[in-house]
């Protein structure tokens, strides 16, 4: 029979146990961590940007605009 067990640790224990390992699973740690960290602030940059307002049309449109002025700025004229 399986049971699952659920622990509660606080964060000096987490500490106490990290300080515990050897240098090469505190790097993995640390990386994982940091990993961690830029995947939840990318998601709250990508949420920053959603709006309902624009529209794949929309962006295709300005994108072409823009080439279109870039061109003409250059030696293609």
């Amino acid at each position: 029979m399986k049971t699952d067990l659920t622990y509660q640790l606080n964060f000096n224990q987490i500490l106490q146990i990290v300080k515990q390992l050897p240098a090469d699973k505190k790097i993995k740690l640390s990386k994982e961590l940091e990993k961690e960290a830029i995947n939840s602030k990318l998601v709250r940059l990508l949420n920053s940007f959603k709006t309902k307002e624009l529209t794949d049309e929309m962006i295709t449109q300005e994108c072409e605009k823009v080439r279109e002025k870039l061109y003409k700025n250059s030696d293609g004229k």
